[in-house]
């Protein structure tokens, strides 16, 4: 079956793109050819095919029409929305952090998802693999929050649990010696806010940056806190932690519970905690998969292939239950 498709010169333009790349990872999506002359798209391929690749067109066309740049990953994150039944617009259109030349919005379902349950629940978790926004979307989040006033600062921590180091066999003053595991904070910190911006926060408490262990004894009032790298704490950091909350503060836990850096005698704070707080009110799981991997394409590949791996080798690899 053959279908053309006139579209608005602004949106031909856009869907070209540069050197037709636009248009390649269009054909990489859908189940037939695409042709673009002018402003005239030409869909060829088996009727359904052809009707389903029309429905990405005008989504892409609406959203070019509102404004929206088109970029290889808008078609991926397009056609993976329709798939799940829900409306593009309505993902790419919910901008959660704007500075500048920087947007961030969700791309997936499950980053909506996640960025709804932030913004609802007092405690939300979101587990999955290494790609899929976790912390940057709750760091984009944060400095949204911070910005509106609706918060006084923000928390950023993580377990410092790394292979054969140590914080204090690190030199320097306890900002040097936490910047290697807390280097992705950081560096989520400095997409969303001006550098100096970010530096004046630090100096002044408004962003605080620590190992988990500095919040023992603490009640974290009117605060947006982050703890990343959670599959990497214990049981009972992870009761510590959430203890901490204060009134007129969210918690975002993030973490990847096939990257568990754990004695393996260690039970993971994040796979216990699962189970634990499932059915507590105002606290959400979201939970991340390869699907929503955004970075590389081969960062989905590689997750992929050691998903494959994990499930070859259960159950020897899968997190063993507590008695």
């Amino acid at each position: 079956m053959r279908r053309q498709i006139e579209l608005e010169n602004a949106v031909a333009a856009e869907l070209a793109g540069s050197e037709d790349a636009v248009l390649r990872t269009l054909e990489g999506h859908i189940d037939c050819d695409v042709y673009l002359r002018g402003n005239r798209l030409t869909l060829e391929g088996d009727e359904a095919d052809v009707d389903a690749a029309a429905t990405v067109v005008r989504e892409l066309s609406d959203l070019i029409a509102q404004g929206h740049e088109i970029a290889p990953g808008t078609i991926e994150a397009v056609t993976r929305a329709l798939d799940e039944h829900e409306s593009p617009a309505q993902i790419l259109e919910d901008v959660v952090w704007r500075h500048r030349a920087t947007k961030v919005a969700p791309k997936t379902v499950n980053q909506k998802r996640y960025v709804d349950s932030i913004r609802r629940n007092t405690i939300t978790f979101g587990i999955g693999p290494a790609g899929t926004g976790k912390t940057f979307l709750a760091v984009a989040l944060a400095a949204a929050a911070l910005t509106r006033r609706e918060i006084n600062r923000i928390i950023l921590t993580r377990p410092a649990v790394e292979a054969g180091e140590r914080l204090g066999f690190l030199p320097g003053d306890l900002m040097a010696k936490v910047d290697p595991y807390l280097r992705p904070l950081f560096d989520a910190l400095h997409d969303m806010l001006e550098p100096e911006r970010v530096s004046q926060h630090l100096e002044r408490g408004v962003i605080e940056v620590a190992p988990l262990a500095f919040m023992r004894g603490r009640t974290l009032n009117d605060s947006f806190i982050i703890l990343d790298e959670a599959q990497n704490t214990s049981p009972e950091q992870m009761k510590m932690f959430l203890t901490r909350l204060g009134f007129n503060s969210r918690m975002v836990v993030t973490g990847d519970i096939t990257q568990v850096d754990l004695p393996p005698q260690q039970d993971s704070g994040l796979i216990v905690v699962a189970d634990i707080l499932k059915d507590v009110e105002g606290i959400e799981f979201v939970r991340f998969g390869e699907e929503d991997v955004v970075r590389h394409k081969l960062v989905r590949r590689i997750v992929a292939a050691y998903t494959e791996h994990a499930q070859r080798l259960a159950p020897e690899l899968r997190p063993r239950k507590r008695a």
